[in-house]
């Protein structure tokens, strides 16, 4: 029969274990919030995107005036690349340009 002691550290024991299993499952419920989150964000983008680009092909908003936009907003090269844009040049006329830039 086990003593009182034994069935203390047992009981000890299983609480470790339960609290780390407890530790383990909030950590991938944070990971799948996290990955819902981006999944989300892009998503946004993905509609954001699509709007606008619905908005060009219906006429209601210039296509330089979206390149224009882009032109201001994107500095990596890989992405100047898919709208044909020149390589990206900071200077401070065109953070001026990027900040009077709306969507109406």
């Amino acid at each position: 029969m086990e003593t009182l002691e034994q069935r203390i550290e047992t009981a000890k024991e299983r609480l470790r274990k339960l609290q780390q299993r407890k530790l383990q499952l909030e950590a991938r419920q944070r990971q799948r919030k996290t990955k819902q989150e981006r999944a989300d964000d892009t998503r946004r983008k993905i509609l954001i995107g699509a709007a606008v680009l619905a908005k060009v092909e219906r006429g209601e908003w210039p296509r330089e005036r979206l390149l224009a936009m882009l032109n201001a907003s994107l500095t990596r090269m890989t992405d100047r690349a898919l709208f044909d844009l020149p390589e990206f040049q900071q200077d401070k006329s065109s953070a001026t340009k990027n900040e009077n830039i709306t969507i109406d």
